[in-house]
């Protein structure tokens, strides 16, 4: 049997039998595999830059200094160290009754430091506001210190002037523009002041009283070296548990950085919808390829019944003639999706880094995997088909109806391509509403095509014109034929659509999570009687509505009644959760780009405390709806219901509370104020004139981290632009496939309409009429479909405003006029040039 195979698959290729489904499979491979390639490569690359923004691959978070012997281990695995420890302490300027104070973070940081990424110094004020200067690997030499350009006008110096530090006088080298690992914590708004680890002791600020973080930066010396990192970071977890060591916490991109990471993780689901939508192009390549060479088989078969062979015989001839043109055709797919990952980074250029990470195997075997699955799940049903030829079909052309056995092969093809879906995605809920979509359009389209084909037979006489009653008889002589043309189309169509138009709404979507005119800016400790003079010179500045928040502080002190110690909970985070203050507010409307996921929004009822809380705090501390939180608020104690749980959009960088109490409980509640806000430039002296006014007040600016986040959104953006277009090309490809599926039978149909006295010209004429029909049916539906899925990805899956675009059906409809009338004129113009008798001969 395997040595008839293996002549069959010799004779099907040399007779031209193969190449078509042998293209269909390279191309379906070759885009999975090209864009699994690409993907593999920049997720790493991606997350290891990313890693730019905690100035490490790794990092120890302690209240005390690491431990010796934690150093030693990470020196003998060969990893990279840099220390900081940082603190608040009073910037002192000026000298005398001239001398001016402020709040500052200092910062004492070791050579080396950061392992990842670069700092940014200038001199020019203007240019530190902008988050623009020189990048460097140094650190302040001792004796100078490096500051930021909000310190100078708050303590009345300039960049080579001195300021004082505890016991300590420092002269301004630099001013900090930009500081990759400061992160968006309030501990961290103050403005900072950057000097050598060797000038620390002699500032005599850290004592057993300061509130002093230590942090040990790690890295591997290669970017790309990863499970080193890893490794040690295992060996420190099993370290801290083991000792039972306090204090400690490690730090890494998920855990350091929450706004960076939900920008991250959310371009990683625009990259898997990439693949998602590259795995349906390539199920309709496949089926139609397979069904094509399933009805160019079928008298092949009935012959060779004739002569003798068994259902199993030619059942299995076949498949072992499939499976070979699919372990041959997914091997060459993943060839040449290799080589074209390599043309998507070429044309990337320098938007993405020259040193990606190597390409892992895990794209190769699952490109051959895909091959495999999809013409398992595509193939496998004409094959049964062929196996159940009748014996008669060389004398009576007809096919018998499908047995229950390929029938039931179809519910296979449905669960592979699921399965396929759910495995490219990497992320199920992504898989099954993309899948959902998918089918639920195959069904539904379907069913609008044989209602429409209905519909149709009534308008056969609505025109005299001859061309038109052809094309009507056409499509309603064959109308499972012309369903499944409608459908392959409008299923292509769709997925183009969801890929050209709809992809533009979902990118500009997600750009906007982090706009150009988010909050840039922070205000902390605005006392009440100051309100209104803040909120005035806001408005001055050019500030839109500006919104001051309350912020209280007060710590957890019993949840249920039971009181929260120390030892209430098991984990490191919910321990420093519980041990700390917490920023409290009060406001009767939920904050803007807030959640409600579980629960509702208070009423604010007289006499009655309810709470709305973070989502992720609940989950650390363990709380749910209904539970009672006890808040001592400097004497003034609460114990607030949890009414509602709420979601943050960290990229937003607005002003976020974990904890949200409804006014009428904290009336009584001392409270300063806080805003969140974006300063236009012409407001740019704005931080100065409030510390001239209001001396108590702390101004932050994060625009650099808004930079941080909106480069690597850009980065991202144009990646995804790149993928979309590769899979475009490939869909265009099997759009093609998809209109050569009914070839033959177009071809006998001209032949002998030609015999019976049909003009070229009305044959012509009736082609183009029945392929605007069906191309324009099946792009209205592509387009409802494409509109429809687009819909349900922004509410259920990215969480973005979503806007219905008419000019989506005006594409569909237009993209799939264009590509019936372009597969029809490549597939049937050759046969329109030759006589009746010989086309006739060459479809038989």
């Amino acid at each position: 049997m395997l040595i008839q195979s293996l002549r069959m698959t010799a004779r099907d290729w040399r007779a031209g039998e193969l190449r078509f489904l042998l293209v269909a499979l390279v191309v379906a491979v070759s885009a999975l595999s090209s864009v699994g390639f690409f993907i593999d490569r920049m997720r790493a690359g991606l997350a290891r830059d990313a890693n730019q923004l905690l100035g490490a691959d790794l990092v120890i978070n302690a209240d005390q200094p690491v431990a010796a012997a934690w150093r030693e281990e990470a020196a003998r695995r060969g990893l990279l160290l840099a220390d900081t420890v940082t603190f608040p302490s009073m910037a002192q300027g000026g000298e005398g009754e001239d001398s001016q104070a402020q709040l500052a973070s200092i910062k004492a940081v070791s050579p080396g430091y950061p392992l990842r990424g670069e700092l940014r110094i200038t001199t020019n004020p203007v240019e530190a506001s902008e988050a623009l200067g020189t990048k460097t690997h140094a650190i302040p030499s001792p004796g100078t210190v490096w500051v930021d350009a909000n310190l100078l006008p708050a303590i009345g110096v300039k960049v080579g002037e001195t300021l004082q530090l505890g016991d300590r006088r420092f002269t301004i080298a630099q001013l900090v523009a930009a500081e990759p690992d400061r992160g968006a914590s309030f501990a961290n708004f103050a403005p900072r002041v950057l000097l050598n680890m060797l000038d620390l002791k002699s500032t005599g600020l850290v004592d057993n009283f300061a509130r002093v973080t230590y942090r040990v930066q790690v890295a591997a010396p290669s970017k790309n070296d990863f499970a080193r990192v890893k490794a040690f970071d295992g060996w420190l977890r099993e370290r801290i548990k083991a000792d039972n060591v306090k204090g400690v916490r490690l730090e890494s991109l998920e855990n350091g950085r929450p706004e960076m990471r939900a920008t991250l993780d959310r371009a990683d689901r625009f990259l898997s919808l990439v693949g998602l939508l590259s795995a349906m192009l390539a199920a309709v390549a496949v089926a139609m390829a397979a069904r094509r060479f399933m009805q160019r088989h079928l008298d092949a078969c009935a012959m060779l019944r004739c002569l003798g062979m068994t259902q199993n015989g030619v059942g299995m001839m076949y498949l072992i003639e499939f499976a070979i043109v699919g372990l041959v055709g997914s091997v060459i797919g993943v060839l040449v999706g290799f080589g074209a990952h390599f043309v998507l980074l070429e044309l990337i250029g320098t938007l993405l880094p020259a040193d990606l990470p190597p390409v892992s195997p895990l794209p190769a075997l699952q490109g051959i995997a895909t091959g495999m699955l999809l013409l398992v799940g595509f193939a496998l049903p004409p094959v049964l088909q062929l196996r159940n030829v009748p014996h008669n079909r060389v004398i009576r052309r007809e096919q018998a109806a499908p047995q229950p056995m390929a029938l039931a092969t179809y519910g296979l093809g449905t669960a592979v391509f699921v399965a396929l879906l759910l495995w490219q995605a990497g992320d199920p809920k992504l898989a099954l509403l993309t899948a959902g979509g998918f089918l639920a359009g195959f069904a539904v389209f379907a069913l609008v095509a044989w209602l429409g084909l209905r519909l149709l037979r009534r308008s056969r006489n609505l025109f005299a014109h001859q061309g038109w009653r052809f094309a009507v008889t056409s499509l309603q002589r064959r109308p499972g034929a012309t369903v499944v043309q409608v459908v392959s189309l409008a299923l292509g169509l769709m997925a183009l659509l969801l890929l050209t138009v709809v992809r533009g709404d979902l990118v500009a979507a997600w750009e906007r999570a982090t706009p150009e005119n988010a909050p840039n800016r922070f205000i902390i400790n605005v006392l009440p009687d100051q309100k209104q003079g803040v909120e005035g010179q806001l408005r001055q500045a050019g500030v839109q509505a500006p919104v001051l928040y309350p912020m209280i502080r007060g710590r957890l002190t019993a949840v249920n009644g039971r009181p929260v110690t120390a030892n209430t909970y098991a984990s490191d985070d919910a321990r420093r959760l519980a041990n700390r203050e917490f920023n409290l507010s009060t406001m009767a409307q939920p904050p803007e780009e807030n959640e409600i996921v579980a629960g509702k929004w208070y009423t604010d009822a007289p006499g009655v405390a309810e709470a709305s809380v973070e989502q992720g705090i609940a989950r650390t501390l363990g709380l749910k709806l209904g539970d009672v939180m006890r808040f001592d608020m400097a004497g003034l104690v609460v114990d607030a219901k949890v009414t509602s749980l709420r979601k943050l959009e960290w990229g937003s960088m607005r002003a976020n509370f974990f904890v949200i109490i409804n006014p009428a409980a904290m009336a009584n509640a001392p409270a300063t104020y806080m805003t969140a806000f974006h300063l236009p430039e012409r407001g740019a002296n704005l931080a100065s004139q409030l510390s001239r006014a209001y001396p108590n007040l702390t101004v932050i600016d994060v625009s650099g981290i808004i930079r941080q986040v909106q480069e690597v959104v850009d980065q991202v953006v144009v990646a995804v632009e790149f993928l979309f277009l590769f899979t475009l090309a490939s869909g265009v490809l099997v759009l093609y496939a998809a209109l050569m599926g009914s070839q033959a039978e177009r071809t006998r149909e001209a032949g002998l309409l030609r015999a019976l006295g049909a003009t070229r010209k009305q044959l012509a004429q009736a082609q183009r009429i029945e392929f605007v029909l069906v191309g324009g049916l099946a792009g209205l539906l592509a387009a409802t479909g494409a509109a429809a899925l687009g819909w349900a990805l922004a509410n259920y899956q990215f969480k973005f405003p979503w806007t219905f675009e008419p000019g989506v059906w005006g594409a569909g409809i237009g993209a799939g006029v264009v590509c019936a009338l372009v597969g029809g004129w490549l597939g049937l113009r050759a046969v329109l040039r030759q006589p009746p008798l010989q086309t006739l001969r060459e479809a038989g």
